[in-house]
């Protein structure tokens, strides 16, 4: 009896665990998601200044023998979009960059979770785990 006793606290404290760790992947997915819509975002605004400044560029050769002052007007917005466009770009690289992988959080407390159950270290809520609103029962 006290082995089926023993079974059920351990069935129980894996099907918790296991929970646990789905809750902390969908928190992560959720983040990734939101970030990456936001990266979405700023590149299509990046391809809208792109695309507006190649526009005042063909516009500033079809203008270029005009008079005099069209030439500085149409050349200096090409030049801010295009920056425009550049910075922001630069930004969505930066962002992508200074994010760990999918998924590290969730895969870390899974090798936690290997460890403990080898006998190896003990179960702690990590800092991301905690961070996401997940904690170990």
């Amino acid at each position: 009896m006290a082995i089926l006793a023993a079974a059920g606290r351990i069935a129980a404290t894996v099907v918790a665990m296991v929970g646990t760790r789905l809750e902390l992947a969908a928190v992560e997915f959720q983040d990734d998601a939101r970030r990456l819509l936001g990266a979405l975002a700023w590149t299509l605004v990046a391809l809208f200044l792109a695309c507006s400044a190649l526009l005042f560029v063909a516009l500033f050769v079809i203008v270029l023998f005009w008079d005099s002052f069209r030439l500085q007007a149409i050349a200096g917005v090409a030049i801010l979009f295009g920056l425009g466009a550049a910075l922001i770009l630069m930004k969505v690289r930066a962002g992508f960059k200074a994010q760990s992988p999918l998924f590290s959080n969730t895969l870390a407390e899974l090798r936690s979770d290997v460890a403990y159950l080898r006998g190896h270290a003990v179960p702690t809520t990590t800092h991301a785990a905690a961070d996401a609103g997940v904690h170990h029962e």
